[in-house]
């Protein structure tokens, strides 16, 4: 493998694992709706549009 794969594969792994980072917190914090912005108060089914 070439440097830039590497740089590649390690920004990616870098991304993903952000984002799991934010899901985890916000779940862990009790929100339903983690996209919402209203996530602390919404009522809704988190599946359907607003």
């Amino acid at each position: 493998m070439k440097l830039i794969d590497i740089i590649i594969i390690a920004v990616i792994v870098l991304v993903l694992g952000g984002a799991a980072a934010v899901i985890f917190r916000a779940k862990k914090q009790g929100k339903k709706c983690i996209g919402c912005p209203n996530s602390d108060s919404c009522s809704c089914n988190c599946g359907k549009s607003h």
